[in-house]
Formats: structure tokens, C-alpha cells, sequence
């Protein structure tokens, strides 16, 4: 090793080549472990600041989601939690109030609009689905297609194991994404794949196709990803009906470039908040297209005035309840700040003769919930 950085000073000596302009963790030394999962399943955080007055853990974990870190006389700011069961955890730093920071002795971190969070899971139940585990693996494809507005726009699907080496037709679903997010939001946050993976490999989901579009008409993509380049994501979205005006397109597209089962039995269309607004109104707005709809936190009574899309909700509903789909599925959390609502919602549906089946969960307005209503959800989607 010594040798081989001699010859690289050399080189850089040479031809003024800087060493990170080549490989930038050539001489990465290890510092602090975190974050440290012991054998209690209680976990210990520890962040390397010598010069910080003050170190704020914010996380799903801690009581309150906020707790001062205690400083050791190495430097290492540090905090373990009580024993956590099976599950997904976010967290990040606000050092000396400077808010949002990942953990830099973590490389798993996540996006969320445009936050980052570092994330751990803990083994044993629930966190083993949001785990790749060793099973038959799905593909995942970042492709472009039209939506009818006369521009190609991004959409991310997956394929379950087997897809490619087979002739056999799927089932799809199409999961929409919330206010802020874009195509990667459920794959990045939502471990979408994980948990068709698992699911499926355990024989609790049938093998379908799983279509991620991008709901903010505004933009073609996710940042980063398109001519429009490297914008800031922020609380973007539409809810003025171009998007659901685009919907047919994208089944087409997808009908036709994949080998899919193209009747309403075996298309489900779901989404959380934002997303679940557009499931609404999609599914209600071309009844004889799906025949599983499933509505996390759905933000249901959010679009744009004076929308013909958004016009005449009770006789579309009548209308889209008279195809009888195999499953409307309403999921939301008891602390969801769009709780009433969804009440408000599900009495009206009451109200038509409607049937729906209701899963209210604890918690709000969060992944932890929609990682969960996904799991449920394609579980009971195309059974036999």
C-alpha cells in the first residue's frame, strides 16, 4: 500500500492529476460506528464533532423525535435508544442549529422530496421485507414514454423475477407518489422493491408489474434526470387534472410495450396522498379501467376549482360503482392531518351504497404508515 501511494504521488507529480479526480476514497480510514444495532435490537448513534456546543438527534425513534446527544471527552456525540422492534428508522443531526444532517458515518441515506435522512433497519419482522433477502430478484427499469401532452416523460417500473427469461403475461399496478415526490419516491423511500420481492418470493403477492409515474405534470422527471437539470426538489405537484387526462395514454404505453394482462381484473391503481387523490379520480373518472383501487392518506377533496375532471364526484362514483370493483381500499392513520377527510369521504360513500373496505392504522401523514398499506395492499391484489 505504501508503494502503491508513493506511485501515485508520483503520477500526480507528473501529469497534475489530483488523486481525487481518480478515486476519491482511495485512502478512506474508518471513524465512528454508527449507527450501531446491538444485540437487544437498541440502537447507538454516535456522531464525531469535537468542536460542536450542541448536538439534536431528530428521528423516528427517540421519545418526542427530538433528543440532545451526550458528548464524550473523545469527541463522539452519542445517544442509544431503548430495544425497537422490527421496522424502518429514519434520522438525522442539528448540530450547533444547523438542521438536517445526515450521518457521516453512514452511507445508506434516502430522499424524501428534498430532505435526506440516514435509515437503518432492524431484522426479525416487518424490517425483513424492506430488506433485500435471498430470493429471486425483480428488475427495475427507468424508461421514457409519451403521456399525450406531445413530450416523453419519465417512468420508473418494475418487473417481478423471471420477467425477461419468460413469455408469461402480468397483472399490473400503478402506484402514484405524494405532493413533492416524483418517480423514484417509492422506490427510494417506499422500498417498493424489497417488498414486491419478498412478497412475492413468499407466495403473499402474485407476480405483477409495478408502474411509478411522475405526478407533477410540471416536470418531465425527477431532478437531475432531464433537460430541465439539476432543480431543487420541492412541494410540487397537479392537482388541476392534467395529470388524470394523461393516465389512458400511460396504460396504453405500458399495454404495449409490456407483456401485460390488459383488463380491468388485473390492473390496480394506488397512491398516497397526492397519489391517492389521483387514484381517486382516475379510477372514478375511467370506472372500466381498474378494478383494485387503494387510497393511502388520499388527500381527497384537494383539486383545483372548476376542473371538469374534479366535476360531478357522487354520479361518477355511482357510476364507477356500478363495474363493482374487486377492491376500494381507504387506509389512513388516526394522527393523518387528512383524517376528517377521509371520513368525510367515507360517508359519502356510505351515502351512495358504496362498498370499500377501511384500514385505519395509529401515526400521520408518513412512509412508516405507507410502507405498511403498501404491504397490505398488493397482498390482496389478483387472486386466484
Amino acid at each position: 500500500m505504501v508503494r502503491l501511494r508513493r506511485l501515485l504521488l508520483v503520477l500526480v507529480a507528473l501529469v497534475g492529476v489530483s488523486p481525487l479526480g481518480a478515486q476519491q476514497n482511495l485512502w478512506q480510514t474508518k471513524g465512528v460506528t454508527s449507527p450501531e444495532v446491538l444485540d437487544d435490537n437498541s440502537v447507538v448513534v454516535r456522531l464525531y464533532a469535537p468542536e460542536a456546543k450542541s448536538v439534536v438527534l431528530k428521528c423516528d425513534f427517540a421519545p418526542g423525535g427530538n433528543v440532545a446527544m451526550q458528548r464524550g471527552d473523545d469527541g463522539v456525540w452519542e445517544y442509544r435508544s431503548e430495544p425497537l422492534a422490527s421496522e424502518l428508522y429514519c434520522y438525522r443531526f442539528s448540530i450547533d442549529g444547523m438542521a438536517d444532517i445526515v450521518d457521516p458515518a453512514s452511507t445508506y441515506v434516502m430522499r424524501d422530496v428534498g430532505s435526506l435522512m440516514s435509515y437503518f433497519i432492524i431484522a426479525g419482522e416487518r424490517g425483513d421485507i424492506y430488506a433485500p433477502q435471498g430470493v429471486k430478484h425483480g428488475s427495475l427499469s427507468r424508461v421514457w414514454a409519451p403521456m399525450g401532452d406531445g413530450r416523453e416523460r419519465r417512468m420508473v417500473v418494475y418487473t417481478p423475477a423471471g420477467y425477461e427469461r419468460g413469455k408469461g403475461k402480468y397483472p399490473v399496478l400503478y402506484l402514484l407518489h405524494g405532493m413533492g415526490g416524483d418517480e423514484e419516491a417509492w422506490v427510494a423511500t417506499g422500498r417498493v422493491v424489497e417488498i414486491m420481492d419478498n412478497l412475492i418470493a413468499q407466495g403473499k403477492a402474485e407476480p405483477m408489474i409495478v408502474v411509478m409515474t411522475n405526478g407533477c405534470t410540471k416536470h418531465l422527471s425527477a431532478p437531475g434526470y432531464s433537460e430541465e437539470g439539476m432543480f431543487s426538489p420541492y412541494m410540487s405537484g397537479s392537482m388541476d387534472g392534467s395529470f388524470e387526462a394523461m393516465f389512458p395514454t400511460v396504460v396504453e404505453w405500458v399495454d404495449a410495450t409490456y407483456r401485460t394482462i390488459a383488463k380491468p381484473e388485473k390492473r390496480a391503481i394506488a397512491g398516497l396522498s397526492m397519489g391517492g387523490f389521483h387514484a381517486m379520480q382516475i379510477s372514478k373518472h375511467y370506472p372500466a379501467m381498474f378494478d383494485y383501487v387503494g387510497l393511502f392518506s388520499a388527500a381527497i377533496f384537494r383539486g383545483e376549482s372548476g376542473v371538469e375532471m374534479y366535476e360531478d364526484l357522487e354520479q361518477r362514483l355511482v357510476k364507477q360503482f356500478e363495474h363493482k370493483p374487486k377492491l376500494y381500499w381507504i387506509a389512513i392513520g388516526s394522527d393523518d392531518f387528512l383524517y376528517q377527510e377521509n371520513v368525510e369521504y367515507r360517508a359519502l360513500l356510505d351515502k351512495l351504497g358504496c362498498e370499500y373496505l377501511y384500514r385505519e392504522s395509529t401515526g400521520g401523514h408518513e412512509w412508516r404508515n405507507w410502507r405498511i398499506y403498501l404491504c397490505e395492499f398488493v397482498e390482496m391484489l389478483f387472486k386466484k
